[in-house]
């Protein structure tokens, strides 16, 4: 009974806060799609981290980390890469263009055609396949760690995880429909509060059982080397270099990430808030990964039959009352920080891209806000849709790092998405009609890849569609010389006049290899 009264508690203040501060006046774009471009360091730093952690991540990547350890920790640390890319070299040029959508930073450099196909290839992925991840992943996750609580709604697991994807997404749809990116931010801030007290008190708890953070030395130190071997099924080690490109796309490509940038005050607000969570995304890595990996050593040789029953296990046998209302909640907070930031880029999306700019160019602010808020609720729709069909999957392939599964399914789009925004900022005169030949060349080179190397890992799979892509547009916009069609370093990286902004930067980049070094 506490901790179902602490999860009701928790719903409530998340829609108190949703809807505080709203008046019945008309609002504007850019406060309903970019809060007034207001935000400062902390709501952007906050909101952005929890907009990326899901529920895949406490169930998928904790299920990954038990099956091949710290290597898993790859996917969450090397996002700095991504991070850094965005603070200094793509947000900077955003903000100078004053954009509310990257499709139109896309269409001053690559053109209309171009900037069209990017911006249906991400409603496209968001609606479906991100939207859908994050309902499942949040209502399995819950199903799982308290099914015993959750019986109240169906005696059917599969009916009872379906109601509980459609109650959540309905829940999280409201308050962005009312509220707008401001709801989002202040949601996400109190979201990501919780979702750090969650994680470090099952991080703690599983140590507190392995006997100490030296035991992850002694009884599992074969699960404690960040780089596996070349020839590993889904982490070998060079993986990183397709991860390299494909940071690129999440955080500097992605509205649903970006966005909150986008709304900042000013660039270094964007800037410091980009780095603060990049420091934060260190923190998830041992929040997610640690955990898994202790419960190798605590179980020894009876190990879990299901790899994404790692985080349940946890909470169910060492958890108290009380402390497992916490979790549930974080697992919820994972749910809807995600899914209500995707409604909030999907509506910005189409309402500005496609709404305003085709179907009715005189569209009024009022009017378009309402298309925003009508775009909410048919992804819903959709999301919920694809929610379902992902449930069926999962029950289908209970054995499988499901992570690894949908992420594979997302590089398909993602890639092309790559070579879109690498060309539009790092070349000086892409070819427009080239550059849509090599956005819809990446899923074919994806075919033909796996039909002539089937045993490539996906993640290096990834990296080669994008540079054979990327090939392709760099040759059809050859014109005399390098220098004509590239841009230099000093004009692509942008950074406030603070020298410490830069400082810190370079702190976090060398971090990063060093946690490579140390831990290879």
């Amino acid at each position: 009974m506490i901790d179902l009264l602490i999860v009701i508690a928790y719903f409530a203040i998340v829609f108190i806060a949703a809807i505080s501060g709203r008046s019945g006046k008309e609002v504007s774009t850019e406060e309903y799609f970019l809060s007034s471009r207001n935000l400062r360091w902390y709501s952007i730093a906050l909101s952005t981290i929890a907009t990326n952690i899901n529920g895949y991540q406490f169930l998928g990547m904790m299920g990954s980390a038990y099956l091949y350890g710290l290597a898993q920790a790859s996917l969450e640390i090397n996002a700095i890469q991504g991070i850094l890319f965005a603070t200094f070299i793509f947000v900077p040029m955003y903000l100078k263009d004053r954009v509310m959508t990257i499709t139109q930073f896309i269409k001053t450099r690559l053109g209309e055609r171009v900037s069209l196909a990017y911006s249906l290839a991400n409603i496209a992925l968001f609606s479906t396949i991100t939207l859908g991840a994050a309902l499942f992943w949040g209502a399995y996750a819950a199903d799982l760690v308290f099914e015993e609580y959750l019986k109240i709604i169906h005696e059917d697991r599969i009916i009872r995880i379906s109601i509980l994807v459609v109650g959540l997404g309905v829940f999280s749809a409201t308050y962005t429909y009312l509220g707008g990116l401001a709801a989002v931010v202040k949601t996400d801030i109190i979201q990501f509060v919780i979702l750090l007290l969650g994680g470090f008190v099952v991080l703690f708890v599983a140590i507190h059982h392995l006997g100490g953070w030296k035991e992850l030395y002694i009884k599992t130190p074969d699960l404690m080397h960040l780089h596996l071997p070349a020839d590993h099924e889904k982490l070998p080690w060079i993986h990183i270099f397709g991860l390299f490109l494909l940071n690129i796309n999440y955080w500097c490509a992605n509205q649903t990430v970006i966005q909150r940038s986008l709304a900042a005050k000013n660039l270094k607000e964007a800037q410091v808030g980009l780095m603060v969570g990049g420091l934060m995304k260190y923190v998830m890595a041992v929040l997610i990964v640690i955990p898994g990996i202790a419960l190798v050593g605590i179980l020894g040789e009876n190990g879990l039959t299901e790899p994404d029953l790692a985080f349940p296990y946890l909470v169910k046998t060492y958890l108290p009352v009380g402390l497992k209302g916490i979790i549930l909640c974080a697992l919820f907070a994972s749910l809807m920080s995600t899914v209500d930031s995707t409604f909030n880029s999907l509506a910005t999306l189409w309402s500005i891209d496609i709404y305003k700019g085709y179907i009715n160019k005189e569209a009024t602010e009022k009017q378009i806000v309402q298309t925003g808020r009508n775009t909410i609720l048919i992804t819903l729709i959709t999301g919920i849709l694809m929610g379902l069909v992902l449930l069926y999957v999962k029950f289908e392939n209970p054995e499988n790092a499901f992570t690894h599964t949908l992420n594979e399914l997302r590089y398909y789009i993602n890639c092309g998405i790559v070579v879109l925004i690498c060309a539009a900022a790092f070349l000086a005169a892409p070819n427009h009609r080239m550059a849509l030949v090599a956005f819809v060349s990446t899923i074919p080179l994806h075919i033909i890849i796996i039909q002539l190397f089937p045993e490539m890992n996906y993640f290096v799979r990834a990296g080669w569609v994008i540079v054979v892509a990327f090939t392709i547009l760099v040759i059809g916009s050859w014109k005399d010389s390098w220098s004509e069609l590239t841009r230099s370093w000093s004009e692509l990286i942008q950074y406030n006049e603070d020298k410490t902004i830069a400082q810190i930067g370079m702190g976090l980049g060398v971090s990063l290899v060093l946690l490579h070094i140390i831990f290879h």
